[in-house]
């Protein structure tokens, strides 16, 4: 939430109303005396406060507070709702499109994901696929009585600051790429058999999840979705999308908002793994390619143009192999998904998932080649994160990704070259294998979306009564 003081009532209003829902959703089950004794306001200013979010649906009673909670009669407890408003979070990966639905209270409620090849394919086939992927969440959230409030889409690239343009997304082969427009269209494929003959014609396959089943599988508890949806870090710590940024879900204009999957990655360790993620870390992950997002404070850094964090194209052997980004001995080069399966001896031919399995099956039976082909990823992770050590201080570097699912063979090495390099005196930052993995980017965007209202509900509340 913005630290800036309110320039007028609605605005103090508007800022009090986001605090009695974030201080909801920290407690858990509160009274409005609990709420009132935690922001410090008084019970009949909490009370007017509660009375119109629960008009407008954004908190239920859930009956008499557990007794002990002090003298007097037990209050009415009050819980962020489970129906009505949620955001949606999209994920377009170099050979995948992810959309999930998450509830105020944290909750994982629907998950869809198809296979896609998206490296070298055109933005005017992708996106369509996006949008339609888009459409059929929206469509099962409205089956359980969720109604999407906004969408987050996390992309492989450079997204300047403040628009949904891809400036760059090597790993994708995308440049100047215009998100906004191409999700704006109408005419969304919504029929599912039409979904199903335009997957078939594009060569895709798909897998869907219960949304029980996925929520286990990203190991978003409900203790962690609590945490994640009582973070003070908001909407306005992703990126900053301009007014007419939005997204046709199913018949309904959506806000949209565009980020790096790093930096919605970062967000969902600060929200979703408070309990082991500082407020200032470094988180690193990797994919086909390897991003990086700095939170300091408990805030994204950007840089001036939102370009912030690209440790992926940070040289590490200048005379290296020629990158996707033009430069040569990049990261990526050395410690990345394809070349740490060539490295390996694993071919890049086979499916995603299944080449993975077999590197990790391999190392784990000792193999040789599999062995240093880890090492020599963590010695490249090690020389390019002591320079961001050194400059920077962390708390933490948290690992994420194929990083965090290789982390018992990286860390030797990686943990190796940074006390070698470090130039402060005493220990390097703590080295933290992400819970999150592979799911980082999806929830940071689904939660992301979710903070539109929980950081604005009174305009939300103008919207939907519109």
């Amino acid at each position: 939430m913005a630290a800036q003081a309110p320039s007028s009532q609605r605005e103090i209003r508007r800022r009090n109303l986001s605090r009695v829902l974030y201080a909801v959703a920290e407690q858990g089950p509160s009274s409005r005396a609990a709420v009132a004794a935690r922001l410090g306001l008084t019970r009949t200013a909490v009370s007017t406060l509660v009375d119109e979010l629960l008009r407008g649906g954004l908190l239920i009673e859930q009956g008499p507070t557990p007794p002990g909670g002090g003298p007097g009669r037990p209050g009415t407890a009050l819980a962020l709702t489970d129906s009505g408003p949620c955001g949606l979070g999209a994920e377009i990966g170099v050979d995948h499109l992810a959309v999930c639905a998450v509830d105020l209270r944290g909750r994982v409620r629907v998950r869809e994901e198809i296979e896609s090849e998206g490296r070298d394919s055109r933005p005017a086939t992708v996106l369509p696929r996006l949008r339609g992927l888009v459409d059929e969440v929206t469509a099962q959230a409205r089956e359980l009585g969720l109604s999407p409030a906004a969408v987050a889409v996390a992309v492989p690239g450079l997204i300047s600051l403040g628009t949904s343009t891809v400036v760059r997304a090597p790993n994708l082969g995308w440049h100047d790429t215009e998100i906004a427009p191409a999700l704006a269209e109408a005419g969304v494929n919504a029929n599912a058999n039409a979904k199903a003959d335009a997957d078939a014609k594009a060569g895709v396959k798909r897998r869907s999840e219960p949304a029980a089943t996925a929520q286990a599988a990203e190991g978003v508890r409900a203790s962690t979705a609590k945490r994640a949806t009582a973070s003070r870090v908001g909407a306005a710590a992703a990126a900053k999308m301009p007014e007419e940024a939005w997204v046709q879900a199913a018949g309904t204009r959506l806000p949209l908002i565009v980020d790096n999957e790093a930096n919605l990655g970062a967000l969902a360790e600060l929200w979703l793994d408070s309990g082991r993620v500082p407020r200032d870390f470094v988180h690193v992950s990797a994919e086909v390619g390897i991003g990086a997002a700095v939170v300091l404070g408990g805030e994204l850094l950007r840089g001036k143009r939102g370009f912030a964090g690209e440790i992926g194209h940070v040289p590490v052997h200048p005379d290296g192999p020629l990158c996707a980004c033009g430069g040569k001995g990049c990261l990526e080069q050395y410690a990345g998904e394809p070349a740490l399966l060539r490295a390996a001896g694993v071919s890049v031919d086979r499916p995603r998932d299944a080449a993975l399995a077999a590197l990790r099956e391999s190392a784990a039976s000792g193999d040789e080649r599999a062995l240093r082909a880890l090492e020599e990823a963590g010695t490249a992770l090690g020389l390019a994160l002591a320079g961001t050590v050194n400059l920077l201080d962390p708390s933490a570097l948290v690992l994420g990704g194929v990083l965090a699912r290789f982390a018992p063979w990286l860390l030797p090495s990686l943990e190796r070259e940074l006390v070698a390099r470090t130039a402060a005196p005493g220990a390097p930052p703590d080295l933290v294998v992400s819970g999150l993995g592979a799911e980082g980017p999806l929830l940071g965007a689904a939660h992301t979306a979710v903070r539109v209202v929980l950081d604005d509900p009174l305009s939300y509340r103008a919207k939907t009564a519109g």
